[in-house]
């Protein structure tokens, strides 16, 4: 008896940013191929600032990402900063974390609103689902201008801030412009609770769940933090940042532009699932318990609870920039300059939580401040493999389904981890 023989392909994965496709073929009772197609052209932005001076990286590494230019920017400082052992002010700290929980407002507010709920309602994007849901599509586009606002007046604009600097600040928002970013992020935080209630009504499908390693940067604080001293995995394993190569082992496979990564030999996954699901226990006020009005209080293996995960973190993210406003004000906030950077011959590695996961910027610098080593491995980087098994899992579990409708749910899974395409491909070495 002849086997049954079914395929998927999806030439351009639509609703992501960047250029992906997925691959899956299927033999009788067997899957016998899964990938996640990047032909998303090789960039060279690291190989761009070897033999630049040291002030000059973190402008031009901001571009590798427009959504998430803020954490890209933030953690190309830290590198530098940590490479010359540049300490900054209790100020700085808190104003580059204000910017970067505005990257977090942005980024999760698009993709939960725009991009991830129409696969749960059946829709084909968001203008489909406006037809019906015009107010949960406002409310994303407001609370995605809201993140936009909290950039631009800390960080000078929107896109590419250029007011954060090696050791602080160019200028320094004043208190009257801080007070009236808290009115808007009050309001925002009024808005993004009453749309958890049309979120906690969405069915949450499970064909895709199979067992998931977790990894998340976790601080020695009590408070959940997009910031953290050591990378920490579900499975129990803890590494220091500057030992990031040896959790990614980013390798070369024959059907992807980007590299795949693997610790232990297991793909892991990085993103709002893994910090809820690593840190959920340390957040308060009102995400917590929207963590737990989703479910999420308990342990979960189904990537497609990354976008409640996302819903979570829009209400922390908003809750936290409103108490470090509250913080710079009580500390009467300073027209702070930046401190003096000494450059030598050295490596600075840092890590920050992006909105899609773990982000690493590492230099290696030369006597005169010169890059001669630039690495970036970005969440999405991080994922394929991954996302990969999930493919795999929800493949096998959907055998009889039809192509059409295995198409839809392998995108779903797709589009369930945010994937940043284009900042996913990177060389370090050309040889």
């Amino acid at each position: 008896m002849k086997k049954m023989k079914k395929s998927v392909v999806v030439d351009h994965l639509c609703r992501v940013e960047g250029q992906g496709g997925i691959s899956v073929s299927i033999e009788g009772r067997r899957v016998t191929r899964v990938e996640m197609n990047i032909f998303e052209g090789t960039r060279f932005l690291e190989a761009l600032v070897v033999g630049r001076l040291y002030n000059e990286v973190p402008p031009i590494l901001s571009r590798i990402c427009a959504i998430c230019s803020a954490v890209h920017t933030v953690t190309s400082l830290m590198a530098v900063e940590d490479a010359f052992d540049t300490r900054i002010s209790p100020q700085t700290k808190l104003l580059r974390e204000l910017m970067i929980q505005g990257g977090n407002i942005e980024s999760h507010a698009l993709h939960l609103f725009c991009l991830a709920i129409p696969d749960f309602l059946g829709y084909s994007g968001a203008f489909t689902l406006a037809g019906d849901h015009p107010q949960e599509v406002k409310t994303g586009l407001r609370l995605k201008k809201l993140g936009n606002t909290v950039q631009e007046m800390v960080g000078g604009r929107a896109v590419h801030p250029v007011n954060a600097v090696l050791g602080g600040f160019g200028t320094v928002p004043t208190r009257e412009t801080l007070l009236t970013l808290k009115e808007e992020l009050m309001k925002g935080l009024e808005e993004a609770l009453a749309a958890t209630e049309f979120i906690a009504g969405l069915e949450i499908p499970n064909f895709c769940q199979s067992p998931t390693v977790y990894a998340a940067l976790d601080s020695s604080g009590k408070e959940y933090s997009l910031f953290g001293d050591r990378i920490t995995f579900s499975s129990g394993a803890s590494k220091e940042i500057k030992s990031y190569k040896e959790v990614c082992n980013e390798t070369v496979v024959p059907h992807s532009h980007a590299k795949h990564s693997r610790f232990e030999g297991k793909p892991f996954m990085v993103g709002a699932l893994a910090r809820v699901m690593i840190n959920g226990h340390k957040l308060d006020f009102e995400a917590r318990k929207t963590k737990e009005k989703f479910g999420l209080d308990s342990p979960s293996d189904n990537i497609l609870h990354n976008n409640t995960a996302q819903a979570v973190e829009l209400i922390y993210s908003i809750e936290r920039s409103i108490r470090i406003i509250d913080e710079l004000v009580e500390r009467e906030i300073r027209d702070e300059k930046p401190v003096k950077i000494r450059p030598k011959g050295a490596q600075g590695t840092a890590a920050v939580e992006a909105p899609r996961g773990t982000l690493y910027h590492s230099y290696t610098f030369d006597n005169q401040g010169r890059v001669t080593i630039a690495d970036v491995v970005t969440p999405t980087a991080q994922n394929l493999a991954n996302i990969e098994k999930d493919f795999r899992a929800s493949a096998e579990r959907l055998i009889e389904e039809g192509e059409d409708s295995l198409q839809a749910k392998l995108e779903m899974v797709a589009r369930a981890y945010d994937p940043c395409i284009s900042c996913s491909v990177h060389v370090v070495r050309l040889r």
